[in-house]
């Protein structure tokens, strides 16, 4: 079973408020669903992985989400509810997602390095 909305366990972790801390989860409207819920325990948390230069490069891998989200989100940047609402319109494609498991390594390890080197 997928435990991606379960979120709330990070409010039994109260030092992770004082670090920096990212997100990366998949890129369809229940991966930013499940953002704008952790900010509400972490609330600098960043996206990572989750912008259209990451959707763009991995098209091959493309899948179509079955069930997107509607929900209004109140928590997400202007960049993050850019691409919230163009996957809801259908901006890249009908109903598009990209799991992170996809997202090539060497791609993701390099934007890896570079958050951790920015936020330490």
């Amino acid at each position: 079973m997928a435990r991606g909305y379960a979120v709330e366990a990070f409010a039994e972790i109260p030092w992770l408020i004082d670090h920096p801390c990212h997100y990366w989860g998949d890129l369809d409207t229940h991966g930013f669903g499940i953002l704008n819920r952790l900010r509400h325990h972490l609330p600098d948390v960043q996206s990572l992985l989750m912008d259209q230069a990451t959707l763009l490069a991995h098209e091959p891998l493309w899948q179509q989400e079955d069930k997107p989200s509607t929900a209004p989100l109140d928590r997400l940047t202007d960049a993050e509810q850019a691409m919230y609402q163009g996957l809801q319109t259908h901006q890249w494609g009908h109903q598009v997602r990209l799991e992170q498991e996809r997202i090539a390594w060497p791609f993701a390890w390099s934007r890896i390095v570079n958050a951790s080197a920015i936020t330490s």
